[in-house]
């Protein structure tokens, strides 16, 4: 067990600071962010260009490095070479918090490794932001992120989700989101869905309905910006359903065996078979004896 205690170690060299920047309205930016950028001996960015707007408007001089997902295998172990050597890092994507669906994890990993200090500085999130808003539940909630590209790959990630309860979190492109939206019709149905685009813009806009409805919408408006697509996961009432409902394509004997396979004896398997139809156990023992 690894145990970091992050302000004790705030004096120490060579820590990893995670910083959240602004995913649209620069006055999203925190003043700790601003503060730790300043401070840092490094600023290591997904996209250096895009960075170098945020940083001169925030006047910050710091050093910028690129870390991306095409150079991290080399990048990766330097950086964490400077920081074992003392030196301190702040690592920025190109909006929003680092690490998330960006190669930053990789980073994070490799520095828990080494026995570097990591510390969060928190700030604006698309997928949260996007979720607060969305007036689905948030109580309970799974990110995706972004779905495989291939069609079979995604037709099967979709299938897998298809009991996920609570609400569902996505990253789509704005050439790919009807196509996902179609994807998601046919294997899930018509769920409710809320598109959220361009948050925190100008052209800011939740769309808030089904996933025939948005499917439409979309076809009339077509798809600009990048978007959190959220989808309400399985209710309960259709989970029960399906739990109660599984067995029904089956015979008794098939049923039986299913509870056999998972271990139990051919007495305690033909009592749950009897239990889950609502028949007599001597029902069932008696169907299972003349076959």
């Amino acid at each position: 067990m690894q145990i970091q205690k992050s302000y004790e170690a705030l004096n120490d060299p060579g820590i990893l600071y995670l910083v959240g920047t602004p995913i649209g309205n620069l006055e999203d930016m925190t003043y700790r962010a601003v503060r730790t950028l300043k401070e840092a001996d490094l600023i290591a960015a997904e996209d250096t260009r895009q960075s170098r707007k945020l940083l001169t408007h925030f006047d910050i001089p710091g050093r910028l490095v690129s870390y991306h997902e095409h150079n991290k295998q080399a990048s990766g172990p330097e950086l964490i070479r400077l920081m074992s050597e003392g030196q301190t890092i702040a690592l920025i994507s190109d909006a929003g918090l680092p690490a998330i669906s960006d190669p930053g994890h990789d980073l994070v990993r490799l520095a828990i490794e080494a026995g570097i200090t990591v510390v969060p500085i928190p700030g604006a999130n698309a997928a949260l932001s996007a979720l607060i808003a969305s007036g689905l539940p948030t109580d309970e909630f799974t990110f995706i992120g972004f779905l495989p590209r291939e069609k079979k790959d995604m037709q099967r990630e979709l299938t897998r989700l298809i009991p996920a309860p609570g609400t569902l979190l996505f990253y789509e492109s704005p050439h790919r989101v009807m196509r996902t939206l179609e994807q998601m019709l046919e294997v899930w149905g018509d769920r409710q869905v809320c598109l959220a685009r361009e948050l925190t813009k100008r052209f800011e806009e939740f769309a808030r309905g089904t996933v025939s409805q948005a499917l439409e919408y979309l076809g009339e408006h077509p798809p600009q910006g990048e978007y959190v697509l959220l989808v309400e996961g399985r209710s309960k009432a259709e989970a029960d359903e399906a739990e109660a409902a599984w067995w029904q394509e089956l015979s008794l004997e098939d049923h039986a065996e299913h509870y056999v396979q998972q271990g139990l004896s051919k007495k305690d398997a033909i009592k749950k078979t009897a239990s889950d139809r609502g028949l007599p156990k001597r029902e069932v023992y008696n169907e299972l004896l003349r076959e």
